[in-house]
């Protein structure tokens, strides 16, 4: 048994529960971007779980033009948290700012793999039960739409079969492969 065979899963669980939460941020601050349906099931418990850390976060950073700016914070702050205890759990000390300037770059990956993820969900629903009604479905059309748009405008449907998912997918790939090395690179050369 190494070194590692605490700190390993103790770093596993902190990173799954403040991810899964930051995904929960993540989703009401997407929701709120492309004027989704809040009485939808799933919009309102992403609205009851992230309220109490937004809440007191509003009141001191007022959104932008209809972006909501303490959001962004929100994440920010839970992840340069999670970044930080991983470090002082793999005995690396604390270094928040390094924490920080990672979480760009991190939340940056995770917004990325979010759309990838929902778009894959929504082509993969869309084989399996077209055209029934579905709180899940509704949000996941709600939420790809804006990106799927421009690429259906470009490539029209081919008998029938909708290409513009693939064309989507490929270019969130290429935009992670890219904009996150360069982005990851400068922040770990400037504190490592």
């Amino acid at each position: 048994m190494g070194s590692n065979y605490l700190t390993d899963p103790l770093a596993f669980l902190i990173q799954i529960i403040f991810d899964l939460y930051i995904m929960v941020v993540m989703l009401r601050f997407i929701l709120q971007l492309v004027h989704a349906d809040f009485y939808n099931p799933i919009s309102q418990f992403a609205v009851k779980v992230t309220t109490p850390a937004l809440r007191p976060l509003r009141r001191i950073i007022p959104g932008i033009s209809g972006i909501d700016v303490a959001s962004i914070v929100l994440m920010l702050l839970l992840k340069s948290i999670e970044l930080t205890l991983i470090m002082l759990v793999s005995g690396k000390g604390a270094h928040p700012l390094a924490a920080l300037a990672f979480a760009i770059p991190d939340l940056l990956e995770l917004a990325i793999n979010f759309f990838l993820f929902a778009i894959l969900i929504q082509v993969i629903l869309s084989w399996v039960n077209p055209g029934n009604y579905n709180p899940a479905t509704a949000l996941l059309h709600s939420i790809t739409q804006p990106i799927l748009r421009p690429a259906q405008r470009l490539i029209p449907p081919i008998s029938g079969l909708d290409l513009s998912p693939m064309v989507v997918l490929v270019g969130l790939q290429l935009l992670k492969m890219l904009l996150l090395p360069p982005m990851q690179l400068l922040v770990t050369n400037l504190f490592l």
